[in-house]
C-alpha cells in the first residue's frame, strides 16, 4: 500500500499580502510537506495586482511556479474555489490542517460563522470540526469590533489567530525578510520546521550583529 498523503491546506483569500502565502508555500515544500492549495476568486485579483500574474484554474501549475518562484510542484494539488466536491471539503480527507494566509475580514467572518460560502471557508469549517490545526493570518488594520468578535470566536473554537505582524528583533531589513518572518511564525504555529528567520536567543543586539 502506498504511503498516505497528508497535506497542509493553504487557503489564500483576497487580502493584500500574497507574498506571505508564497513564502509559506515555498517553506512547506522545502520542509518536505505536501500542499493542497485553494485560491479564492478575490485572491486572484490580488495576486494579479501585487505580482502581475494571472492565476488561472486551467494553467495553475505554471502560474503558481511564476508566483512562488519554484518549479518543484510535485507535492502540490490545486482545488478551484468553487469546487465544493473537492477532497478537502470532507472531513474524511486526510489533511494535517489548514493555513489561511492572508485572511480577509470577510473570510474571518465566514469561517467564524460557518457560512462556507466558498471552498476556502468550507475547508476551514471542516478543519475546525475535525479538531485539526487552523491558522488564520489576518491582514487588515485597523480592526473593527465585529471583526474582533469574530477573531475571539475563532480562538474559542481552537484556531490560532495570527496577525500579519512582522517582528524586527530578527534583523530583517528587506521586505522579503519581513515577509518571511510572518510566514515563519505561521509555520511555528503548526510545528513545521523552517529557517525563515533568526530566532530570539535572549541576547540583546543580535539583530545588529546579524547573529
Amino acid at each position: 500500500m502506498s504511503e498516505l498523503r497528508e497535506p497542509w491546506v493553504v487557503g489564500v483569500s483576497g487580502a493584500s499580502g500574497t507574498p506571505y502565502a508564497a513564502s509559506v508555500i515555498r517553506a512547506l515544500l522545502a520542509a518536505g510537506e505536501a500542499v493542497d492549495l485553494v485560491v479564492s476568486r478575490a485572491a486572484r485579483l490580488t495576486i494579479l495586482d501585487e505580482t502581475g500574474i494571472s492565476f488561472r484554474d486551467a494553467h495553475w501549475r505554471e502560474d503558481l511556479a511564476g508566483w512562488i518562484d519554484t518549479d518543484d510542484l510535485d507535492d502540490v494539488r490545486y482545488w478551484p474555489a468553487g469546487d465544493f466536491a473537492a477532497g478537502p471539503s470532507s472531513g474524511s480527507y486526510p489533511a494535517k490542517g489548514m493555513l489561511v494566509v492572508p485572511a480577509t475580514t470577510g473570510a474571518v467572518a465566514g469561517i467564524a460563522l460557518g457560512l462556507s460560502k466558498d471552498l476556502l471557508q468550507r475547508v476551514a469549517s471542516v478543519t475546525l470540526k475535525e479538531r485539526r490545526p487552523l491558522v488564520v493570518c489576518v491582514r487588515e488594520t485597523p480592526l473593527n469590533g465585529v471583526t474582533l468578535q469574530h477573531l475571539v470566536t475563532l480562538d474559542a473554537q481552537g484556531a490560532v489567530v495570527l496577525p500579519a505582524s512582522p517582528g524586527f528583533y530578527a534583523g530583517g531589513s528587506t521586505v522579503r525578510e519581513l515577509v518571511d518572518f510572518v510566514a515563519g511564525r505561521v509555520l511555528d504555529a503548526v510545528g513545521v520546521r523552517h529557517e525563515l528567520y533568526r530566532r530570539w536567543d535572549g541576547e540583546l543586539g543580535g539583530a545588529a550583529r546579524g547573529a
